[in-house]
């Protein structure tokens, strides 16, 4: 049986419609990590600080389903699955690299807060 979602999703809702598809903790960063050339999921563990293999797993297969990534399938042993940005998934990566400068420039204030050191940065 298919999951049935409690809340419909507003369709008329750009936001809505982003948070549905890219919003994790994690799925800008394994897109980040696949345009960078990280194609195999033991390389994206690899590059990705705390993802663990289960989470990564759930979050490819949820990529894929929205066409953001597409997966080859190598006939190997053992078995090799590589993956690869969609035309969709390449659209993501200008707000991706946005999304990335804000937060390295907003880094030494939010470390400030959390952890009431004072920074020299002003944001």
């Amino acid at each position: 049986m298919m999951y049935q979602r409690k809340i419909p999703i507003d369709y008329s809702c750009g936001l809505s419609i982003a948070m549905e598809v890219v919003g994790s903790k994690w799925k800008f960063c394994i897109l980040d990590e696949i345009s960078k050339g990280a194609t195999r999921p033991r390389d994206l563990v690899k590059e990705i600080n705390g993802i663990s293999k289960r989470v990564l797993q759930n979050q490819l297969k949820e990529l894929e389903m929205h066409d953001l990534l597409g997966k080859i399938v190598y006939s190997e042993v053992p078995l090799r699955v590589e993956y690869y940005l969609t035309p969709a998934g390449e659209t993501l990566m200008p707000l991706i690299a946005a999304v990335n400068k804000w937060g390295e420039g907003y880094a030494p204030r939010l470390k400030e807060i959390l952890e009431g050191e004072p920074t020299t940065v002003p944001v």
